[in-house]
C-alpha cells in the first residue's frame, strides 16, 4: 500500500510564488553591452551624417538644384556638380551586380546543398576568406590581370551586341585596326574588379539563408520522389526569396561606394555616358579620393556634400536590405 505524504500542512493555503522577470548574471551583463554597442553605432553614424550635413549647407545653399544635375566638376571656374559621377556609381555598381549574383547564387547553392558535408566547411572558410582581401588587392589584380581579357571581352560585345546602347563604343570594332585603349580603363573593367568584392558579401547571406529552409520540408519533398533540383526549387528558393534580395541589395550598398579599386582601375571622365564598355567613367568615393588633398576651403564642402548624397544612397540601401532579410522567413511561399 502507497502512502501519500502531504505536500503542505493543513489549514494552509497555495500562495503563488513570484518569478523575477528581470535577468540576472551574464544575460544581464549581455544585454546591456549590446545595448550600449548598437547606441553607440547609432550616435556614431548619426554624427557621420550630421557632420556632412553641416558642411553641405554652404554648396547647397550656392549651387543648388544644379549641383545634382551638373555634369562638370570644375571648381576654379566655379562649375560644380556629381551628375556624372553619379551616373558611373550606379553603372559601376549595376555591372558588378550583373557579375556578382548569378556567381554567389551559384556559389550559395551549391554549398548549402550539393557540396559534401567534409567539402562545406571549406568552402564557407574560403568565401569567407574572399572578404578580408584588401580592396587594394582588388584593384591590383583588376588593373593587371583582368583589364588585358576584359579589354578583348568588351570588343567581343561590341561587335556582336553593339546595338545596345549600353554595349556601343565611339569606334569601329571590325576595322583592321582597332584602338584597343578604347574599351580598357572603363566601367565595365572597374565593375569587374568590384564584383570579386562584393560576391562574398551576397554568398554567405544566400547560403545563410537557404541553409535555413526547413528540413521537414525538405525531406518530404524528397520522400514524394522529387529530385534534388526540384526540392531546391520547391522548397529552398521559395524560402531563400527574400535572402537572395537583400544579399544583392546588401552588395549593391557595398558596390555603390568602393573606392581604391575603381580609383585604380578607371580612367576618370567628367561625362555623364552610359556606355559601360568605353573608357572614361567616374565614381563618387573616387572624385573624393582624387580631390581631396588639394581641395580647398569651398571645393572640400562641395566635396563632403557629394559624400553626403552617397552616404544617403548607401543608408537607403542598405536599410531596405536589412528589412528584406529580417523578413525573409517563413516558408509560406514553399509548395506544400
Amino acid at each position: 500500500m502507497t502512502t501519500y505524504l502531504p505536500t503542505r500542512p493543513e489549514g494552509v493555503e497555495d500562495t503563488p510564488r513570484t518569478l523575477k522577470k528581470g535577468m540576472t548574471g551574464v544575460d544581464k551583463v549581455f544585454e546591456i553591452s549590446a545595448t550600449t554597442i548598437g547606441t553607440i553605432v547609432l550616435l556614431i553614424t548619426g554624427g557621420i551624417g550630421l557632420f556632412l550635413l553641416g558642411n553641405s549647407i554652404p554648396t547647397l545653399r550656392y549651387y543648388g538644384w544644379s549641383f545634382f544635375t551638373e555634369t562638370q566638376w570644375n571648381p576654379e571656374q566655379n562649375v560644380v556638380g556629381i551628375a556624372a559621377v553619379l551616373g558611373g556609381t550606379v553603372s559601376i555598381a549595376f555591372v558588378a551586380l550583373a557579375l556578382a549574383v548569378p556567381l554567389a547564387f551559384l556559389t550559395a547553392l551549391y554549398i548549402s546543398d550539393y557540396a559534401p558535408p567534409n567539402l562545406k566547411p571549406t568552402l564557407i572558410s574560403a568565401v569567407d576568406l574572399m572578404s578580408a582581401v584588401p580592396s587594394i588587392i582588388y584593384g591590383l589584380w583588376g588593373f593587371f590581370l583582368v583589364m588585358p581579357y576584359a579589354g578583348d571581352v568588351a570588343r567581343w560585345l561590341h561587335r556582336w551586341m553593339g546595338w545596345l546602347p549600353i554595349f556601343d563604343v565611339q569606334t569601329d570594332p571590325n576595322s583592321a585596326f582597332v584602338d584597343q585603349t578604347r574599351y580598357i580603363q572603363s566601367a565595365f573593367c572597374a565593375g569587374i574588379a568590384v564584383a570579386m568584392m562584393v560576391l562574398p558579401m551576397i554568398a554567405s547571406v544566400m547560403r545563410e539563408v537557404f541553409s535555413q529552409s526547413p528540413p521537414g520540408e525538405r525531406e518530404a519533398a524528397l520522400a514524394l520522389g522529387a529530385t534534388r533540383w526540384g526540392m531546391v526549387q520547391s522548397v529552398v528558393l521559395p524560402f531563400g526569396r527574400g535572402g537572395m534580395i537583400g544579399g544583392t541589395m546588401l552588395g549593391l550598398g557595398r558596390a555603390l561606394g568602393e573606392t581604391i579599386a575603381v580609383l585604380l582601375i578607371i580612367s576618370q571622365a567628367e561625362e555623364l555616358k552610359w556606355r559601360i564598355l568605353e573608357t572614361g567613367t567616374n565614381n563618387i568615393s573616387a572624385l573624393i579620393a582624387n580631390k581631396f588633398g588639394t581641395a580647398t576651403g569651398a571645393q572640400m564642402s562641395a566635396l563632403l556634400t557629394a559624400g553626403l548624397v552617397l552616404f544617403v544612397l548607401t543608408l537607403i540601401v542598405n536599410t531596405l536590405a536589412a528589412i528584406v532579410v529580417s523578413r525573409s522567413r517563413s516558408g509560406a511561399d514553399a509548395e506544400a
